[in-house]
């Protein structure tokens, strides 16, 4: 960092703790001025100069804040909680509010600039920063508000899972927020939304009642079933390939604050039988019943552990009868199910994601488990060396299953679940042989998968994604010629156009 820099940025810090919240945008507003042009890259991969005119213009048309390289705050909003990934953006806009998101489409738009959108930092494939493009961070842009007599909830579109649970559950109300509560609520819900309450009420992009969005263009679209129809069906399943999403507006359902949640786990050796039986319980459990299979390298324990993580928001008295078929397998080493506030444990994973190191991750959806899938679940499943190994599924199916593929732009409709691989290592370990272990150890699974998240999305070839997208593909390949022509938003499960 040069002198001007180190010195602005100690500016910067001093100012943010001197003024109240409400003032500290527009002082950073006045020290984010560029002293020369700057050098980006293009959606096609181009080198582009912006002129330090134009980006002073952009700057001074922000109510938020323009970060630069050697800014304070430009590092933060740069990394994602994957540590794996380390990229650098030409600039970042802070947006406070959709006028701001609009000004920084329309500079990507018309400097042809790769542009990134980070909500929670999750990606899992980095697609929510960049090299050399624009990254525009919402996590300035967050508020959750929710309503008793209408059942509603609106939602900034810089918000955290965590926001919309704990206002809507003050309110005795839910709608499925993921399972990790610094999630971004836009990455999620525009691409799916799993989640503990997700076969009760369906998923998270099932209970949008409207999206304001602002497009390729620069406008600012309210979508819903009453207006913008055609991309109201696309943005709920399509990801991030039509635009911004400013706000939602969520249906929430009566439910206690209490559930009945925890985890009940095995011996490693028992992990056959366990596959056998979770494949056949999954199928019969009732929508109350959230229930994720997993299989954990040692870490810390002697053989590595099997079972579940299960989440009943049934009658609570019902509870033990619901699991019994699990407690049935063998005398668990941990059962630590019991009755939660269910905001608590919508934070319990929170500290635990895998994401804060290094990980490399494999996943894709399976409509059953047949025997050969569990063989080779087990059979390939290393405990020696590899420390950070976990292979999971995430229940789905119940509500989320009653939904016709063609309803929404999201098809995977028929699935029992998700199907993951996640290995993690030190931040200092040589990536190389855990992302050839993983790849090789899916390549014995993936047969058994029909189509992936496009959530966690990595850079599979465009015949993949276009084939992911299953019944819908051709739909909303209509949709990104007609809103997203050239591809400027394409940092996602990306449907190229052919406009």
């Amino acid at each position: 960092m040069n002198r001007r820099n180190f010195l602005r940025s100690s500016i910067a810090a001093g100012i943010g703790a001197a003024l109240p919240a409400s003032q500290v945008y527009a002082a950073m507003q006045a020290l984010t001025t560029p002293y020369s042009d700057i050098a980006g890259v293009t959606g096609a991969g181009a080198e582009v100069v912006m002129s330090q005119a134009a980006v002073q213009e952009l700057s001074d048309s922000l109510r938020g804040n323009l970060l630069l390289p050697g800014n304070a705050g430009y590092e933060k909003a740069r990394l994602l909680l994957n540590k794996s990934f380390d990229k650098h953006p030409a600039l970042v806009v802070q947006p406070t509010g959709a006028a701001d998101i609009q000004q920084a489409v329309n500079f990507a738009r018309e400097n042809e600039l790769l542009l990134a959108v980070k909500c929670g930092g999750h990606s899992h494939s980095g697609k929510s920063s960049c090299d050399g493009g624009m990254q525009i961070d919402l996590s300035t842009f967050r508020h959750a508000r929710a309503d008793r007599t209408s059942r509603t909830a609106w939602v900034a579109g810089g918000s955290l899972l965590g926001e919309l649970d704990r206002e809507s559950m003050a309110l005795g109300l839910v709608t499925t927020a993921g399972t990790v509560s610094h999630t971004g609520v836009g990455g999620l819900t525009l691409g799916g939304g799993f989640g503990r309450v997700g076969r009760r009420f369906g998923l998270a992009l099932d209970n949008v009642k409207s999206v304001d969005i602002v497009t390729a263009d620069g406008q600012l679209r309210r979508v819903s079933a009453e207006e913008n129809e055609d991309l109201y069906w696309g943005v709920r399943g399509g990801g991030g390939n039509f635009g911004v999403a400013t706000s939602f507006e969520f249906a929430l359902h009566p439910m206690q604050r209490q559930v009945i949640a925890g985890d009940i786990l095995f011996p490693l050796s028992l992990a056959r039988e366990f596959l056998h039986f979770y494949g056949e319980f999954c199928h019969t459990a009732p929508d109350e019943l959230y229930c994720d299979a997993m299989l954990v390298s040692p870490d810390g324990s002697p053989d590595g552990l099997c079972g579940v993580h299960v989440c009943y928001s049934g009658p609570a008295d019902k509870a033990d009868s619901v699991l019994a078929p699990i407690r049935k397998l063998g005398k668990p080493l941990v059962d630590s199910v019991a009755a939660i506030d269910y905001v608590e444990l919508q934070r319990l994973w929170d500290n635990t994601d895998p994401r804060v190191g290094g990980e490399y991750f494999k996943a894709g959806f399976v409509n059953e488990i047949p025997g050969s899938l569990a063989d080779n679940i087990v059979d390939g499943f290393e405990t020696d060396a590899r420390n950070g190994l976990t292979l999971y599924f995430q229940h789905s199916g119940g509500a989320i299953g009653r939904i016709a593929p063609e309803a929404t732009a999201f098809p995977h409709r028929r699935s029992i679940g998700g199907m993951f691989i996640a290995l993690t290592w030190p931040e200092n370990a040589d990536p190389a042989e855990h992302i050839d272990y993983v790849r090789s150890y899916w390549k014995t699974l993936e047969t058994s998968t029909d189509g992936y998240y496009t959530n966690d999305t990595g850079d599979e070839p465009q015949a993949m994604i276009n084939a992911n997208y299953q019944v819908n593909f051709e739909r909303l390949l209509q949709l990104k010629n007609k809103y997203d022509p050239t591809n400027l938003f394409r940092l996602n499960a990306n449907i190229k156009p052919t406009a």
